[in-house]
C-alpha cells in the first residue's frame, strides 16, 4: 500500500497515474473540495481531511495503517505568493509530523518532493551533490525538510528519497504560470511583454516528471534525485516555440520588462546519481 499526499495536484496526478497503471494499491489523502480525480482503480482508497498539515498524530496513525510507502507531494504552491509565504512554515511543520507518524506506523519507505531552488544556483549545472543555498522561504523550508528527514528517517531505519523538481510544464498547469499564460495570450492575439528571455532553464513535461517520481517510489534509491531533462533551453526559445504554433512571433515583446536581479542566468540539472 502506497499513501500519496497531493494526488490532486499538478504533479501528483501524474505520479498517481503512473503508480495506478503499474497496479500499485494507493491511499490518497485529499481535501474534501479536491474535485473528481479520473483514472482511479478499484485498489485506490480516498481519505479526506480539511488540512493535512494540521492533522494530528492520531489521525495520521489511522491513515497510515498498513502503509508500506509514503509519497509526500502536498505543499502550498500558489503562483505569485508561495515563494515568501509563511504558509511554508506550516507545510514544513506538517511534513515533519507526517514523518514522525510514519515512523510510528512502521512505514518502510518515505519519498518527498523538493525543488531545484534549494541549490546554490551559481554553478552552470546542478548535480545532487551541489551545495544548498536557498534564497526564498519556500526553498529554505524545502531544504530544511530535506535535512531533517534525512537524519530522522535514517535514525529509524526508514528508506528516504528526495525528488528535486526543476521547471515543469504541461497537463493541468495553473493558468498563471508561464507556458499556459503564453498560450492564452497568443491565442487571443494579445502582445506579451517579456524580459530579454536570455535566462537558461531546464524544462520537463510534467508527465515525464510523474514517471520519474513513480520510478523513485518503487525503486531503492536513497537520498536526493534531480527530476529534470538536463537540456538547457532559453526562455526566449521556449516562448518562440509556443508562438510558432500560432504563427505569431510578432506578439512576443522581448526586452520590455526589466530583468530581475534575483533571477539566476542559468538553472540546468543533471539527473545522474
Amino acid at each position: 500500500m502506497i499513501l500519496l499526499t497531493g494526488g490532486g495536484g499538478f504533479v501528483g496526478r501524474q505520479v498517481m497515474r503512473n503508480l495506478t497503471e503499474q497496479g500499485h494499491p494507493l491511499r490518497l489523502v485529499l481535501r474534501p473540495n479536491a474535485g473528481a480525480i479520473t483514472g482511479l482503480s478499484q485498489a485506490t482508497e480516498v481519505i479526506e481531511t480539511p488540512d493535512l498539515f494540521q492533522a494530528s498524530r492520531e489521525w495520521w496513525g489511522n491513515a497510515l495503517s498498513g502503509v508500506d510507502t509514503v509519497v509526500h507531494l502536498a505543499w502550498y504552491t500558489e503562483p505569485g505568493k508561495y515563494l515568501q509565504s509563511e504558509r511554508n512554515l506550516t507545510c514544513l511543520a506538517g511534513t515533519l509530523e507526517l514523518a514522525r507518524a510514519s515512523i510510528e506506523a512502521g512505514v518502510r519507505r518515505f519519498v518527498g518532493v523538493g525543488t531545484c531552488a534549494e541549490y546554490d544556483l551559481g554553478p552552470a549545472v546542478l548535480r545532487i551533490d551541489t551545495p544548498l543555498n536557498p534564497q526564498t522561504l519556500y526553498a529554505a523550508c524545502k531544504a530544511s525538510a530535506f535535512y531533517v528527514l534525512s537524519q530522522l528517517l535514517a535514525a529509524n531505519a526508514v528508506e528516504f528519497a528526495w525528488c528535486r523538481l526543476f521547471y515543469l510544464y504541461g497537463e493541468g498547469e495553473d493558468e498563471r504560470r508561464l507556458v499556459p499564460c503564453l498560450r492564452q495570450r497568443i491565442a487571443a492575439g494579445e502582445p506579451i511583454e517579456l524580459t530579454s528571455g536570455d535566462q537558461i532553464r531546464d524544462y520537463l513535461d510534467v508527465r515525464d516528471a510523474g514517471a520519474m517520481i513513480a520510478e523513485a517510489v518503487i525503486g531503492n534509491h536513497q537520498g536526493p534525485l534531480n527530476i529534470c531533462s538536463g537540456i538547457p533551453v532559453t526562455v526566449r526559445q521556449l516562448a518562440e516555440r509556443i508562438a510558432d504554433e500560432y504563427g505569431r512571433r510578432d506578439l512576443l515583446k522581448f526586452g520590455v520588462r526589466p530583468e530581475s536581479p534575483f533571477d539566476p542566468p542559468c538553472i540546468v540539472g543533471n539527473s545522474s546519481v
